[in-house]
């Protein structure tokens, strides 16, 4: 809580399937007294600090309208792939409607997952960290390269 505001932290753990679709679970929690964002993401998908095979990085935030901050965090690839997940329709973000305005009328949580997605694009191009721990799963780097397409909805365009 940040005066009058709740700050929650959602974490989008994603996973590719063979064909390059993407799918997602969500979870979200509040951090716990003296916890940071960072800290109460790894805790809600059960990622360690040391982990060096699953990325857990912060790519976006958002004003709910009621006084709430979510931060999102993507987590890739998925620690429990096993677990029921939600497909991933195509790869629209939510934007503004103008230069100045940049917050959408409307937000999904598929838009959310979209934009995520895009984050760790630009991520394996630009931080070799993330890189490393995204080439691991073959899977996950193919569907990463903006080359890639299943279809015109599902087209992964760079992050803006």
């Amino acid at each position: 809580m940040t005066g009058r505001h709740v700050v929650s932290v959602e974490t989008l753990m994603l996973r590719v399937s063979t064909d390059s679709k993407w799918a997602y679970r969500r979870v979200t929690t509040l951090p716990d007294p003296g916890e940071s964002p960072d800290q109460a993401a790894r805790r809600a998908c059960g990622v360690a600090a040391d982990a060096d095979a699953t990325v857990v990085h912060s790519t976006s935030w958002r004003y709910t309208g009621n006084g709430e901050i979510v931060l999102t965090y993507a987590v890739c690839p998925d620690p429990e792939p096993w677990l029921p997940a939600v497909e991933l329709p195509s790869m629209e973000i939510a934007a503004g409607s103008a230069p100045a305005t940049p917050a959408p009328d409307r937000v999904e949580v598929a838009n959310v997952v979209a934009h995520a997605v895009r984050h760790l694009a630009f991520l394996m191009d630009e931080d070799p960290v993330v890189r490393k721990a995204l080439e691991r799963r073959a899977e996950v780097a193919t569907a990463l390269d903006p080359t890639v397409t299943t279809s015109s909805a599902t087209r992964l365009l760079p992050c803006p």
